[in-house]
């Protein structure tokens, strides 16, 4: 039994504890953690006062757990009181006309929408009941009986997020069997929130961590923050890199969110395309440097990118990540082979020497 909580990516700049290398008598820095989104958040600013830090951190917290609670796909945001996110489902799947929705919810569906169709479906939200009907919709997985007709059901049902129309503050869908689940947005578009907080607040040095996708600004003090990627099997780090300001990294894996079924491992990366969990690879790592305005922003590509590349076959991988925009990026097949692009494989520092000996190193396809 797996819970879900989901440290995709280890920090390893001194600041950060996770792997237990705090210096709390660093001067001038302010660390914290906290639980939000189903996973462990951590956040660390440099060179502001201690008193100042902590309420900026306290802030950045509050609205982390009001954008849980908006958008928690299965549990209610109050007692007797549905999140919006489960209000929208279930007008959705009655059929209603258009409801109300705030503005931030429409800002984040339109961003959805566009990266959804930008990665020809591969992220896909609305495949909520998909993503419930494998057991993915709770605190702690288990395995589950396989229901092929269901499954085969729900792909045929084909919902996109095309299906829903937005319009003035209000939504609607055209499909009944849409059901969203921004589980694989959240996490990136809180780190955009966050940082553009604290940069309104003209603070220029902080690391913000929700499970594993991580954002950067500034540096922590004379050196850039320093960051480690998570070897897939073990709770060890594979390889270390400086994140820059205004970058982010993330990673979609395999080895958080999964149960064992007649000795398969099935995780809660879903293609739409076939309604099973992938199982040909281990991990993808994303590198994200910062973004024009009025588009995805870097946080939130942290969090969606990662996953197309993951699902998408072997071969086609270096093609989606093009269509995408990703030219940084790892990933690790079920061998614990490591293959990267020449541009990420020079952000890398390598600790593990079995995945620096089977180092395959390839040009992302042109786009």
């Amino acid at each position: 039994m797996h819970k879900g909580f989901k440290p995709l990516l280890i920090v390893a700049a001194c600041c950060l504890a996770i792997w237990g290398l705090i210096a709390y008598n660093q001067p001038r820095l302010y660390h914290s953690q906290s639980y939000v989104f189903g996973t462990l958040v951590d956040i660390s600013i440099y060179g502001e006062p201690e008193a100042r830090a902590r309420a900026l951190t306290n802030h950045i917290l509050q609205d982390f757990q009001h954008l849980h609670q908006q958008l928690h796909a299965w549990k209610p945001a109050a007692d007797n009181q549905a999140s919006e996110l489960s209000t929208l489902n279930a007008a959705f799947s009655s059929g209603k006309p258009a409801v109300n929705i705030s503005p931030r919810m429409a800002e984040i569906l339109f961003d959805a929408s566009k990266l959804s169709q930008q990665s020809n479906g591969l992220f896909n939200p609305s495949i909520g009941h998909l993503i419930g009907a494998w057991g993915f919709q709770r605190d702690e997985f288990s395995a589950v009986n396989i229901d092929k007709e269901t499954i085969s059901n729900l792909v045929k049902a084909n919902p996109r997020m095309s299906d829903i129309v937005i319009e003035n503050n209000t939504a609607y869908s055209n499909n009944p069997n849409v059901k969203l689940d921004l589980g694989g947005y959240a996490k990136g578009y809180a780190l955009d929130q966050a940082a553009d907080y604290l940069r309104k607040q003209q603070v220029s040095n902080a690391l913000i961590n929700i499970g594993g996708n991580i954002i950067a600004l500034g540096q922590h003090g004379d050196t850039a923050w320093r960051v480690g990627i998570q070897h897939p099997r073990k709770p060890t780090a594979i390889a270390t890199l400086e994140l820059a300001d205004g970058w982010a990294i993330g990673t979609s894996g395999d080895y958080q969110r999964y149960f064992m079924l007649d000795g398969k491992r099935y995780c809660h990366i879903i293609d739409p395309r076939t309604g099973y969990p992938v199982q040909h690879t281990q991990a993808v790592t994303v590198l994200i440097p910062p973004q024009a305005a009025h588009s995805s922003q870097a946080g939130v590509l942290s969090d969606v990118a990662s996953k197309p590349i993951f699902i998408e076959p072997w071969a086609q991988k270096s093609t989606i990540a093009a269509t995408l925009g990703i030219q940084h990026y790892m990933a690790i097949d079920q061998a614990s082979h490591a293959f990267v692009t020449p541009e990420m494989q020079t952000k890398l520092t390598w600790l593990d020497a079995d995945f620096k000996k089977h180092l395959h190193v390839q040009a992302t396809a042109l786009h």
